[in-house]
């Protein structure tokens, strides 16, 4: 097929399957964002990266960015309303004084805000009576640098504090708490003649200014942790492969005086009851922390840019929502995703105002738009070259995301008219980081602007994929000597120091309980948050090349899961698919629900549901539990579909099919089935050890038939039903699959100019539904 035969034939497809869609929910969507369009949207974001007397961190100015892009691309802030301070200017009293003149003075009832902060957080051991000074804030100018990414001057003037709206008692002259949770500025561990005390913003500080703004639709994102790590066993600033954001107790025992008059003049306008702040019915609207008061908070380096765990994993997940989704559902989703990375290490949170956890994410609906990878952000040479921003795509696919991927511009919304629009094409050229530059190439519309969302279209991975192991800093040299050595002697594996570049999992010394003067070493295999994979343990005084030897299978079936989850595209598939997780032995309890883009444009249920009204964490699922999955086809096309993951324990799974019966599982168009079916004598009793198991189904245009060569090399046993057993080959099947969806897209390598050694995949052609879930003890 000719070049440009194909690019029109793939624009008028995905109009036809996806963009002519709009019109669909556009009336509803249009009138719920309309009553959002007459108030005013304002964000404070707050970034630190390098402190002058703390080990860096590196992801916190992307935090910022992630906000920021999404605020403006995605919900319609306007670029001066969104307000940045990093690094240098972040100060504590220029962080104060924003707060003050950029969010108090300019919302007004109704308004939305948002605060986000980024950096390291500890607490203060305080003691003694504290006084509360009567002295009047400080004004403080902001230095004269300019700020990244807006124009947006902060004004200086002498406007008091708007007085709130409150009817609490009057504020007493109690002791403060003995502990106090603290935000560390750029300045926070300076000593100067001009701080006494502990120079850092209080979180009761930020409380009181939350209370102070007029409006109660209001966001806080917290991606600090205040857990002194050294408690926890964990030496900084590495956990694992992961770099911890909180930093041991703080020395002194007093605030800085400024701080504590700048408290008090805050609570002399609010009028909060102490009491109340200590019970945390003080803290208006939506509090969404990376990790709870017993937990750490992390980032992760991925291949261009690292970022905070928490922070990525929600900005992701709201540039995909295509509905009004809750703030419970969201932090649910956000928790499923760290915990995939950082095990319990690091357990987010959510606080807000009893009823509040049904409101929408950000007290904010999407902009009209539908989801998306992500936004045009730039137009270059003359029109002919896109820059893109696209941290819509989760990171762990977008480090493979490759050259020649082609992306579609979504077409602007129209209230008045459902026609469907001309479809742009993008062809990605580079990528660095979290940005690429793409060609354009075909346009039948206007010319392309800054602030158009784009949605991927054909997704080119590599085929060369293999394994990084970060080797633990806690080893000592000889130890990552012989580990370096054993490691390069396997194929498609290779091992890296920990903290120094990204990695899929760790290696490292298993902590050994038993009492004995001589430690004796045993050596395991991690997540990156230092957390044990199941049955990866080596007995005690294991030679450390003999240890890595007996990890080759498992580290075989961790490439295969990393390989199957890059074939994750719920949120882009233009398949009508859908898939329920239930739990069948106490009745139909429907635990977990995926659709995909074009199938909840259909469906008004939200995306994920978790077991109790009021569970923010990751779906715990007991022991002895029967489960199983429903599957529906709104597509007007069958489709096949397979089951392949892994359980609690770590050990790859798959739905084995029958003996006189061919491997593919088809659903006709309008149908639905169940796996394992109904009239199957086989239950799916979940009787796994405890631990993190993911299972993904996958729908395809066409069949599986590289996998079920793949299959059938081990000579895999076959049953009278299909059932769900262990897999022997799961890095095989894995590549098949891949190379199943590949033909089943039938691009073939001359049309886009893709390399032989490239996968490309059509999102008309495949959906791959994930679930995560824990297993726990018996129920």
């Amino acid at each position: 097929m000719k070049r440009r035969a194909f690019l029109q034939r793939a624009g008028i497809a995905l109009a036809a399957m996806g963009i002519s869609e709009a019109g669909l929910l556009r009336f509803t969507r249009y009138s719920q964002a309309l009553a959002q369009t007459s108030s005013r949207k304002l964000a404070l974001l707050v970034g630190i990266n390098q402190y002058p007397q703390l080990p860096a961190l590196a992801g916190c100015v992307t935090d910022v960015e992630l906000q920021r892009e999404l605020l403006i691309y995605r919900f319609g802030f306007q670029a001066p309303d969104v307000l940045v301070l990093t690094d240098g200017q972040a100060t504590r009293q220029n962080i104060e004084t924003a707060f003050i003149e950029h969010l108090v003075k300019q919302a007004k009832p109704g308004d939305g805000v948002i605060f986000h902060f980024s950096g390291y957080g500890s607490q203060l051991v305080v003691t003694g009576e504290t006084p509360i000074p009567q002295t009047p804030i400080p004004q403080t100018p902001i230095p004269q640098t300019p700020i990244p990414q807006t124009d947006t001057p902060i004004p200086q003037t002498d406007t008091p504090i708007p007085p709130t709206d409150t009817t609490q008692l009057p504020i007493t002259n109690n002791p403060l708490p003995k502990i106090q949770n603290c935000l560390i500025g750029v300045d926070g561990l300076l000593s100067t003649k001009d701080t006494s005390g502990v120079n850092v913003l209080a979180q009761e500080t930020l409380w009181l200014l939350l209370r102070s703004l007029q409006t109660d639709r209001i966001a806080t994102i917290l991606d600090t942790s205040f857990t002194d790590p050294s408690l926890k066993g964990f030496i900084p600033p590495l956990l694992g492969n992961l770099r911890m954001r909180s930093r041991p107790t703080l020395p002194g025992n007093q605030l800085d005086a400024k701080e504590l008059a700048f408290q008090a003049e805050l609570a002399s306008q609010v009028k909060t009851n102490r009491i109340q702040k200590l019970l945390g019915t003080d803290k208006p609207g939506q509090l969404l922390a990376a990790s709870d008061s017993n937990h750490v908070a992390t980032e992760v380096q991925w291949n261009g840019f690292s970022a905070g765990l928490f922070t990525y994993a929600l900005t992701q997940h709201l540039w995909q929502v295509t509905e009004a989704t809750t703030v419970q559902i969201s932090i649910s989703r956000v928790s499923s995703s760290v915990k995939q990375v950082a095990g319990d290490q690091q357990q987010p949170s959510l606080t807000c105002p009893r009823g509040e956890q049904q409101t929408q994410t950000y007290h904010l609906l999407p902009d009209l738009n539908p989801g998306a990878e992500g936004a045009v952000i730039g137009v270059e040479d003359s029109g002919k070259t896109a820059l893109l921003w696209l941290a819509g795509l989760p990171a762990t696919i977008l480090e493979f995301y490759g050259i020649n991927s082609l992306l579609t511009v979504v077409s602007p919304p129209n209230s008045d008219t459902e026609k469907t629009l001309p479809t742009t094409l993008l062809q990605m050229r580079s990528r660095e980081g979290l940005k690429a530059k793409a060609r354009i190439l075909s346009t039948d519309g206007d010319k392309l602007q800054p602030g158009q969302l784009v949605q991927e279209s054909i997704r080119v991975l590599p085929r060369n994929i293999g394994l990084t192991v970060a080797l633990d800093a806690s080893l000592e040299r000889i130890e990552r000597v012989d580990a370096t050595s054993a490691f390069a002697n396997l194929s498609q594996v290779s091992s890296v120091i920990a903290g120094e570049q990204p990695a899929d999992c760790l290696f490292g010394r298993v902590e050994n309980t038993a009492v004995s003067s001589i430690p004796i070493p045993q050596y395991g295999l991690f997540n990156l948050g230092k957390q044990l994979i199941p049955n990866t343990r080596g007995e005690p005084g294991e030679a450390i090349k003999t240890a890595v030897y007996r990890l080759t299978l498992k580290l075989r079936t961790q490439l295969a899961a990393k390989l199957l989850r890059l074939s994750g595209n719920e949120a882009s598939s233009r398949l009508a698919v859908k898939a329920t997780l239930q739990r069948v032995d106490q009745g139909e309890q429907m635990l977990m629900h995926k659709v995909t883009r074009l199938a909840s444009r259909t469906n008004t249920s939200n995306a994920v549901l978790s077991m109790g009204n009021n569970d923010t964490s990751i779906l715990k699922i007991p022991r002895g539990s029967q489960i199983q999955y429903r599957l529906e086809n709104e597509s007007l096309h069958p489709v096949y579909v397979m089951l392949v993951g892994m359980d609690g324990g770590g050990s790859a799974i798959a739905l084995y099919p029958q003996k006189k019966e061919s491997f593919d599982l088809v659903i006709l168009p309008g149908e639905s089935i169940t796996i394992p079916q109904i009239s199957n004598p086989f239950k799916w009793i979940v009787s796994e050890p405890s631990g993190l198991a993911e299972t993904h189904l996958i729908f395809s245009r066409a069949p599986f038939i590289q996998t079920l060569a793949a299959w059938d090399s081990m000579n895999h046993p076959r049953g009278d039903q299909r059932r769900i057993a262990r897999l022997f080959n799961p890095l095989e099947v894995a590549r098949a699959v891949l190379q199943d969806l590949h033909q089943a897209s039938a691009v073939t390598t001359e049309t886009l100019g893709i390399s032989s050694d490239s996968w490309a995949i059509d999102v008309n052609a495949w959906a791959t539904l994930s679930f995560v879930y824990e297993v726990v003890g018996n129920g």
